[in-house]
């Protein structure tokens, strides 16, 4: 908080008053007491959480004359806060906003400062103008992204100086503590935002660090190519695998610590034209919700799996494409039953995330631990409970079908569009339909769509939004107020709204730089299939996957895309990340 005049405490305490902003009995109560005590009125009153840091700031501005700026509602791109050293920004709690008409505009804590104004106007080489910002909202944005990468840049200056080195040197460069700060950045980054991959992609010209956030990639920065061979030398050092072999695709693991928390790594490297691309996996197990309501499945979905769990033997199989976090999903369906009476074996490539009480085998394939082998060596362990990371061939097939016929419960994953779609996949892996149709308990199709913000508004849906929601899931939703409460119990969405031909309440994320797009997090879409007897003869007939959803549909089956519509008009996410990842869906 700037250094202010009693008059200009005074004055921005009336301002706040006059405004509503704070209770004038609490206020005069801890203003007598600061006063007695010595101590600013207001750096007590925000200490007392009265006021914010960023009420203050806003007062002050008016006061002052000067525009304020809350910093945590915009995005500042690297390049503009790269404009001031991040030493500086630190020192002199300011931040570059970005440039017009050759003036930058500079976001400062201390806005009648005139000799930092000068300082940070010759810094720049170029007239600044001042806006004034709150002191948490300096700090995020320093904390957050300049501060964050000041070692990046520290490593490419010295990685640039390194430039003719040759391939023995390369060795010593990423152990210098340059190129392993400059890593160390990108991953802390990477872990704080919650991403789920960080992209490492050689360019002709430069390297490019991208971030998968709520399942969205989004460039970070830009690295001078010379940087390129010391940065993917470290993550391959860390990794254990070898430098020198640029001709083939090589993955590892490593582990890192970052907040006093660890964060598992999967890494893939790629030869790609312009080097190599790295793609690094964070798998973090304290950040991700292990309870399957959590992760969005309600109503009929969730009841269909909670029932095929309960069962002593059979499969609960999940699909999707990558990323739809099919194996979370199994992950919590494992955490459901586990108990000390029954021996859950999982078998996966890779681990991907350690849990107490469950004998957890990784592949290993060069030394010919594959999925099939390792599933034959389970069964041999008296297993109650199989989970086989993913069906990938017909061996693996027939032996996760062959454990469910002995008594085993299986769980595992496929590749395919929907749920209904897992069952002509395992016919055409060769599996015997009789065998299928009397071995599978439930599938499961998903999807992950983004989550609104907290902070949100409302809207009307347009005439468009209302025919398609009710072309989806028009049939779903209560006819009359008096079928509100049963219609909501049963699909697991409370307080859904009565059909409409005009309009429906639906929300929007407020966009911020915390909350790019006005998303945080994420859900999945669900639809499950319980194989029942009129299922099993559909099986039995070969028949197809839209046969197979139709009849389930018949018999009450939510549909992803209809999960999504539902999700919409209970103010989980948006129509437009529905139809972005269901849209190919019926």
């Amino acid at each position: 908080m700037a250094l202010l005049t009693k008059e200009a405490e005074e004055r921005i305490i009336s301002l706040l008053l006059n405004e509503g902003l704070a209770d004038s009995n609490v206020v005069f109560t801890i203003k007598a007491d600061a006063e007695r005590a010595g101590k600013p009125v207001l750096a007590e009153l925000t200490k007392r959480k009265i006021i914010s840091d960023d009420m203050v700031a806003h007062a002050t501005a008016a006061i002052i004359g000067v525009p304020y700026v809350e910093l945590k509602n915009i995005t500042i791109d690297q390049d503009v806060l790269l404009t001031i050293p991040a030493e500086a920004s630190s020192r002199v709690m300011a931040v570059p906003l970005g440039e017009k008409d050759g003036i930058l505009n500079v976001a400062m804590l201390d806005a009648t400062n005139v000799q930092t104004t000068d300082y940070l106007s010759n810094l720049v080489n170029r007239p600044i103008r001042v806006w004034m910002a709150s002191e948490r909202g300096i700090r995020e944005v320093l904390e957050q992204s300049h501060g964050d990468f000041s070692g990046v840049k520290d490593a490419v200056e010295q990685t640039n100086e390194e430039t003719e080195a040759s391939q023995s040197n390369v060795k010593t460069i990423v152990q210098d503590s340059p190129i392993s700060k400059a890593l160390t950045t990108i991953l802390s980054y990477a872990a704080k935002t919650k991403a789920s991959d960080i992209h490492i992609e050689p360019l002709e010209d430069s390297l490019i660090i991208r971030c998968r956030i709520d399942g969205v990639l989004r460039k970070i920065m830009e690295l001078p190519k010379t940087v390129a061979p010391a940065l993917v030398s470290r993550v391959k050092i860390l990794s254990n695998l070898k430098i020198d072999e640029h001709r083939i695709p090589q993955d590892g693991q490593f582990t890192v610590l970052v907040d006093d928390k660890e964060i598992d790594l999967r890494i893939a490297i790629s030869p790609v034209t312009w080097g190599e691309q790295v793609v690094i996996r964070l798998l973090d197990k304290k950040g991700v919700s292990m309870e399957i309501e959590k992760m969005g499945m309600s109503g009929r979905a969730l009841r269909d799996v909670l029932e095929g769990i309960k069962k002593p033997n059979g499969m609960i199989l999940t699909s999707g494409p990558t990323g739809s976090g099919k194996s979370t999903t199994l992950y919590a369906l494992i955490q459901r039953i586990k108990s000390e009476e029954i021996n859950i074996v999982t078998l996966e490539d890779p681990v991907e995330y350690k849990m107490d009480g469950i004998n957890q085998i990784q592949v290993n394939v060069d030394a010919g631990l594959t999925f099939a082998s390792g599933l034959r060596s389970i069964l041999r362990q008296d297993p109650d409970v199989v989970m086989v990371g993913e069906i990938r061939d017909s061996e693996t097939a027939g032996l996760a079908v062959q454990a469910a016929l002995t008594g085993h419960l299986v769980f595992s994953t496929l590749h395919t569009n929907s749920a209904a779609g897992i069952l002509p996949r395992l016919l055409d892996m060769g599996i015997e339909p009789f065998l299928l149709a009397s071995t599978l308990n439930v599938v499961i199709g998903q999807r992950l769509v983004r989550r609104l913000t907290e902070k949100r508004e409302m809207y009307k849906s347009s005439e468009i939004e209302t025919k398609g929601i009710n072309e989806i899931i028009g049939n779903l939703l209560p006819k009359e107020k008096e079928d509100v409460a049963k219609v909501s119990e049963d699909l697991g969405y409370p307080g859904l709204p009565v059909r409409s031909e005009d309009h429906y309440m639906l929300a929007r994320g407020m966009n911020s730089k915390e909350t790019p797009g006005g998303y945080s997090g994420r859900a999945g879409l669900y639809e499950t299939i319980t194989v029942d007897e009129d299922i099993q003869k559909l099986i039995i007939s070969h028949s197809t996957a839209n046969e197979i959803m139709r009849l389930a549909k018949s018999k009450g089956t939510v549909t992803m895309r209809q999960d999504g519509m539902l999700k919409v008009l209970s103010g989980l996410t948006s129509m437009e990340e529905v139809n972005r990842v269901a849209s190919d869906l019926s």
